[in-house]
Order: C-alpha cells, then sequence, then structure tokens
C-alpha cells in the first residue's frame, strides 16, 4: 500500500458539484483570484470551517475526506494559519493538477452541515 497522509477539505454545495463531476477523485480548479489551494490537517477544523464558513456563507457546508501520497506532499510545509490547530497544506493553483493526481482512491463526504 502507498504511503499516504489523510486530509480534509471543507467545501461548499457548488465545490461539491465540481468534485462529484470529477468522479471525486479531484478538485476543481481555482479560480483567478484564488492562487492557492487549503487542504488541511485535521477534521476537527475542517468542520470548524464548514459549518461556521460555508454554511453562512451558502446555506450548506461539507467535510471532504480523501488521501494524498506522502511523496508528493513532502515538496510543501505544513502552514499555521491562525493557531496550532489550524494546519493546512498551501499548494499553488499551478500545482493543483498534479495534487490531484497524487490523490489515492476517492474524495469522500464525511460531514454535512447542516446536518443531514
Amino acid at each position: 500500500m502507498e504511503d499516504t497522509i489523510i486530509l480534509w477539505r471543507p467545501v461548499g454545495p457548488e465545490e461539491l458539484a465540481l468534485i462529484e463531476g470529477l468522479d471525486r477523485r479531484g478538485f476543481p480548479p481555482r479560480l483567478p483570484d484564488q492562487p492557492i489551494f487549503y487542504p488541511v490537517l485535521s477534521e476537527d477544523y475542517a468542520v470548524k470551517i464548514a459549518r461556521d464558513w460555508n454554511v453562512p456563507r451558502s446555506g450548506a457546508g461539507f467535510v471532504t475526506r480523501f488521501a494524498v501520497r506522502r511523496d508528493f506532499l513532502d515538496r510543501y510545509a505544513v502552514q499555521e494559519a491562525g493557531g496550532k490547530a489550524h494546519l493546512e497544506y498551501w499548494i499553488p493553483a499551478e500545482d493543483l493538477n498534479a495534487f490531484n493526481a497524487a490523490i489515492v482512491g476517492r474524495i469522500e463526504v464525511v460531514k454535512r452541515f447542516p446536518d443531514a
């Protein structure tokens, strides 16, 4: 089995629809005003963003979980975003295709807000 790291990504309904359009095997390209893709290292942090940011903004929030090959992630430093519990990778938008290729298996939805 490949050496992988489990990551999470909080998303709204529009991004989730795009992920489903990619057969849950990758994330959609970043928008021009989104130069960085931010997968997070803990489910708790992803829950906080999905519940507290995505729900007010779009009416629903989802927490996705997926595995990424460790050898790919080794080229990026873990970043602290406002506290030790808020750890994430900062993947440049131009590296997103390579990031998607490093995903092992499918992206799964593990939580939905509001609870459904």
